[in-house]
């Protein structure tokens, strides 16, 4: 492993976007079979600046789609019974985390307050209470740079980046964006990165993540569907994990 070389990962996506949601296994897995190998980024594209009922109709279709296809639990009505003015304020509040540190965490727990909690996320106060949930965020700093130029400025910059990219996609250094995780996968490896043979169990995998769907697990542990369910009920008959029910299936963490 001496001459392994770090893979910098762009990944373009939006906490709005249902096929960034349904694409999380495959960020999981890649996170597991390269582990500290790979340094992912997150451009945010900044789907919509406003959303008008045609534009909440396609975003419900869309989740439907992505859940459907995916096998990651989702709630369309989000769209359909009190959308969000626009997309852009909880892009803005992925900058604003950023400047203290990693918001991946923040991220994800945006994604599963929109598409599994239902949960409106376009005002200071609910991207706040994300924050609090999502733990180890400084919120007054945050609250602060939630109104900073500087942050609507980097914003503005990704979605100039992002412009003509649709979301979710990788991209592996200076190389051009790719969609899915098979030619994500190739674009790592030809940057120098070596996969690891050995996935963690299923608790492991929770450990390490945190919460995970069901299709999570299957990706992040290399198990079939049927296998992953199975295992994961199996352990919460032993009471060593704990599901949350969601609509279209579950949340589990460890117990």
């Amino acid at each position: 492993m001496a001459d392994v070389r770090r893979a910098e990962v762009t990944f373009f996506t939006d906490p709005y976007c249902p096929w960034s949601w349904a694409a999380e296994p495959q960020l999981r897995r890649l996170e597991v079979e390269f582990g500290d190998q790979l340094a992912i980024t997150f451009v945010i594209v900044g789907l919509h600046r406003s959303i008008e009922a045609a534009d909440a109709g396609a975003l419900a279709l869309a989740t439907l789609d992505a859940a459907a296809e995916s096998g990651m639990p989702a709630d369309a009505r989000v769209f359909l019974r009190d959308p969000p003015r626009s997309t852009h304020p909880a892009g803005l509040a992925v900058h604003a985390v950023a400047e203290q540190g990693d918001p991946g965490p923040y991220l994800r727990r945006l994604r599963e307050a929109i598409f599994v909690e239902g949960r409106r996320m376009d005002t200071a106060a609910a991207l706040l209470d994300a924050a609090r949930e999502t733990g180890g965020l400084n919120l007054d700093r945050l609250q602060v740079d939630l109104g900073s130029n500087a942050i609507v400025e980097r914003f503005g910059a990704d979605v100039e980046r992002g412009r003509g990219v649709a979301p979710p996609a990788f991209a592996v250094g200076d190389g051009d964006p790719v969609k899915g995780y098979s030619r994500a996968r190739e674009a790592v490896v030809a940057a120098g990165a070596e996969p690891v043979a050995d996935r963690p169990d299923v608790e492991g995998a929770l450990r390490r993540f945190g919460r995970l769907a069901t299709a999570e697990v299957a990706a992040a542990c290399d198990l079939p569907g049927p296998r992953a369910a199975a295992a994961l009920w199996g352990l919460a008959l032993e009471w060593r994990v704990r599901p949350h029910a969601v609509p279209g299936g579950e949340l589990w963490e460890t117990a």
